[in-house]
């Protein structure tokens, strides 16, 4: 019943007073938890997951009780996987998970904040301290609509946060920098706090920010911005720039983010969360310089907005050698439909079905194809899912992990 009433032309603004209630009710029950941390919130279309683990990490390494919740894991001392498809959860279990996390004797609180949460009130309550922008691109838009409803809905958090702190390489930041109470810009171009120096490896990114050194395990201009937001965050709370360096430098990784999967095997393999068209980009971007071919795994998700998806496959056949098509969440949405979207925009860029793209709907063999593909020196990218455990089908989810997949394959080959 409720997928069908879903379907139904403003639905999700139908029911946002179901959703106000909801929050207001979470927050009685549990006594308003939040309002007993420090609630630092990160939103934006990409980056907002790393952004997140990297200043958990810093406030931990700098001796901070420190609670987190995104779409990876959620915690203390000791994370627990997030098992739902859903990165900031609905108000009732925000609002408990919160108050276990107050319970536990933690200081702060590192909240990713989507729009979806925003728009539907999940956060009503949350005392913001710092708000964190990454960057708005295309997304969400079978949910927002609009462009403009989506950048608006996320500039709630910049209403509600005492210090906001936005990249200002992207063009939205002159727009929450207006919602903003007090903010500092950063970026690589422009922003009042730039990194500068950077030198960019296939095992992380150097740069300096003043007189800050910063260093990264994880790959990637993008992590250049991510960084600099955490870093920045450590710098309005106080922190020496030790902390700051050791609390960036030693997160090692984040599940499903430009995770490199070794099991000794002559080629490359790398799983990441992407599957937005900017996140893609980047994701291509920050693999520009290797030398062997590249192979590309993805697919899209049922009920989400179908006008990326031949902007996705047109990406990912401009950046690979060989693209495979394949599932990702379908829930009820046809698989097949979903898969022709991102073929007619690789064929707009010249693959041809057959040859240069397959189509594989069952993913797990998609995955064994890409990597039994594979020659040595190639590159393989496995899209779209990253950390996720299952997979949602029409008959419900199924268990189902990328990284796990692709070391099962890759033992066995």
């Amino acid at each position: 019943m409720k997928k069908l009433l879903e379907k139904l032309p403003f639905y999700n603004q139908l029911v946002l007073p179901y959703h106000f209630a909801q929050g207001i009710t979470a927050e009685l029950k549990y006594h308003s938890p939040a309002k007993h941390l420090r609630v630092i919130g990160v939103t934006g279309t990409n980056g907002k997951t790393t952004t997140c683990f990297m200043i958990w990490n810093m406030l931990n390494a700098a001796g901070y009780k420190t609670g987190l919740m995104t779409t990876v894991a959620y915690g203390v001392d000791k994370l627990k996987p997030e098992l739902g498809h859903m990165t900031t959860v609905d108000a009732m279990t925000l609002n408990r998970r919160i108050a276990e996390i107050k319970n536990q004797g933690a200081e702060f609180l590192v909240l990713e904040v989507t729009s979806h949460a925003l728009a539907e009130f999940r956060t009503l309550g949350i005392p913001f301290e710092i708000a964190v922008f990454t960057n708005l691109t295309h997304d969400h838009l079978d949910y927002h609509k609009t462009i403009e409803k989506y950048r608006a809905a996320k500039g709630k958090l910049f209403k509600k946060a005492k210090f906001s702190i936005l990249n200002a390489d992207d063009p939205t930041t002159k727009y929450y920098k207006n919602l903003s109470h007090k903010y500092i810009t950063y970026g690589i171009k422009n922003g009042e706090k730039r990194a500068t120096d950077i030198k960019l490896g296939v095992s992380g990114v150097k740069y300096s920010l003043g007189d800050i050194n910063i260093s990264t395990k994880i790959p990637g201009e993008f992590n250049v911005y991510n960084s600099l937001a955490a870093a920045l965050v450590g710098q309005k709370l106080g922190l020496k720039n030790e902390e700051i360096e050791k609390g960036i430098s030693n997160l090692t990784e984040v599940e499903g983010r430009m995770n490199v999967i070794d099991e000794g095997q002559p080629f490359t393999v790398i799983v990441d969360y992407a599957h937005a068209p900017d996140a893609l980009e980047k994701v291509f971007a920050s693999v520009k310089g290797h030398k062997g071919r590249i192979i590309s795994v993805h697919g899209g998700a049922g009920r989400r907005d179908p006008s990326t998806r031949p902007i996705r496959g047109e990406i990912l056949a401009k950046n690979s050698d060989l693209v495979i098509i394949t599932e990702d969440d379908s829930r009820d949405e046809d698989p097949e439909i979903i898969a022709q979207g991102f073929i007619d925009g690789a064929v707009k860029a010249s693959k041809t079905l057959g040859k240069d793209l397959i189509k594989e709907l069952d993913r797990k063999k998609a995955i064994e194809l890409a990597l039994k593909s594979a020659k040595p020196g190639d590159l393989v990218l496995i899209l779209g899912k990253g950390h996720e455990k299952t997979i949602l089908r029409a008959d419900g989810p199924h268990d189902f992990e990328d990284i796990k997949v692709a070391k099962n394959v890759l033992k066995s080959l």
